[in-house]
């Protein structure tokens, strides 16, 4: 059992989070023809959306209800009005994310109420599903926003009342944070081998992981989850829920469907692929496939070839707590030591990891930590790069945002293949940056001379 720490220090000197509105744009960007409108200042927006756009590299469908002063004293009910009806006529997308922000959680929007009037003044546009959802940046992070959105995605769209599995072969796959568009391409991939076929809430992998249409740009997100393939999930097979901040969404889908569901922590390391694959064969009533096998094969093969690169190794992790409770325990498993763990947020599992204590804090947290424990490694998201530099550690990045490598949001580190390529890119980053033991002078040692020195 760990203990969860949280400094005494007033602010955050060098911030680790990125805010809630952020996590719930991300959700909605994994639905198919929707629109994330922001209902906060135009500048909180510009910045949320240059994060999304240096991660992934891609046009991003994001809008703003643009609140200034005057409107946050006088009240924003019919800016937010405006812009949905605008929406609406101009972009016609099949649903809206409407995400408050710190400034109009401060003023005490109430956006259950507004969309009730929009409503009623503007019917003729209900056949748009406007799906509202609470994330203040002063509260969580990313990880709680993004899960936050997720229930309220499935309290609006998914039709309640008992399950009828019309679809056997179909699984609902529920997605935390800390899946990239790589990790969620492996997890469908993984659950085709079993001949299933999974519908993932949210699918940022088909969303965000490059588009070239013959438009040349949309408003609207390329691809994702239909909300049609939403509605139904209660006719599907199971749910597979990934990471456990999807936990209340899990019991939210649960208790309006009444289908069964299967929870995974991580799929990471060979625990989490054995608990993954034994769930997808129970439902899909086969046996492991060959090439499933041949891939845990390789991974146990590449943690024996990379066990005394990383074994003993010191590791410092600094993530939302989902990626930081994933990364943990592959380190451990592969038989490193995690010196130092830094939580953007506070989450009840932490409590669970294998090590001391976790702090919740910011990445100055993190440099000190890491700096006093000798950590070998760091693993963070870019703004951690500076803090490798100048403590000459070698630098894991995963997480959000990560903007200084391309193809970062492809990245896999999921299922046994994924876990593989973990194993090799870690092992090589210790490689790179193995310091080595200076050599030991005597005291009466006075230098041997060159060979270009030596004189006949």
């Amino acid at each position: 059992m760990a203990e969860i720490l949280t400094p005494t220090k007033a602010l955050a000197v060098n911030p680790l989070k990125t805010s809630q509105p952020i996590g719930a744009s991300l959700a909605f960007l994994g639905l198919a023809d929707s629109m994330p409108l922001e209902h906060g200042a135009r500048g909180c927006t510009s910045f949320n959306k240059l994060f999304f756009m240096r991660h992934f590299h891609d046009p991003i469908a994001l809008q703003t209800t643009a609140m200034d002063h005057l409107v946050a004293v006088m009240g924003a009910d019919a800016s937010v009005v405006e812009a949905l009806a605008t929406i609406c006529n101009k972009n016609r997308p099949a649903v809206i994310g409407l995400i408050t922000t710190g400034l109009s959680e401060m003023q005490g929007a109430d956006i259950q109420r507004t969309v009730a009037v929009f409503r009623s003044q503007f019917p003729m546009h209900n056949d748009v599903a406007i799906i509202p959802v609470a994330t203040t940046d002063t509260l969580g992070c990313m990880e709680s926003g993004f899960a936050r959105a997720v229930e309220a995605i499935i309290t609006t769209l998914v039709t309640p009342g008992p399950s009828v599995i019309r679809h056997p072969r179909r699984v609902n796959v529920l997605a935390s944070a800390m899946l990239t568009p790589g990790d969620i391409e492996a997890v469908k991939t993984f659950t085709a081998a079993f001949g299933l076929t999974a519908v993932v809430l949210p699918d940022v992998a088909d969303s965000l992981d490059g588009h070239l249409i013959e438009d040349g740009f949309s408003t609207l997100t390329y691809g994702g989850t239909p909300p049609s393939a939403v509605a139904e999930m209660g006719q599907s097979a199971a749910t597979l829920v990934i990471g456990p901040s999807m936990s209340k969404a899990a019991d939210l889908l649960r208790d309006r469907t009444g289908l069964p569901d299967y929870r995974f922590a991580s799929l990471i390391g060979l625990d989490g692929g054995d608990a993954f694959c034994q769930a997808l064969a129970e439902i899909a009533g086969c046996a492991v496939p060959a090439i499933i096998q041949r891939q845990r094969d390789q991974l146990q093969d590449a943690m024996v070839d990379c066990q005394f690169q990383i074994g003993g190794a010191r590791v410092a992790i600094a993530a939302d707590a989902d990626l930081l409770c994933a990364m943990t325990g592959f380190f451990t498993d592969m038989g490193a030591e995690v010196v130092a763990a830094v939580a953007a947020g506070r989450a009840a599992h932490l409590a669970d990891l294998p090590i001391p204590s976790v702090v919740v804090g910011d990445l100055e947290d993190l440099e000190f930590l890491a700096r006093e424990e000798r950590a070998d490694m760091i693993v963070t998201n870019s703004h951690g790069a500076e803090i490798a530099r100048r403590q000459g550690t070698a630098l894991l990045r995963a997480g959000f945002p990560i903007y200084d490598s391309y193809g970062a949001h492809t990245v896999t580190r999921v299922g046994y293949a994924g876990t593989r390529e973990l194993v090799f890119e870690a092992a090589n980053l210790l490689a790179g940056h193995y310091r080595e033991i200076r050599p030991y002078r005597s005291r009466y040692w006075q230098g041997t001379p060159r060979e270009d020195e030596v004189t006949c």
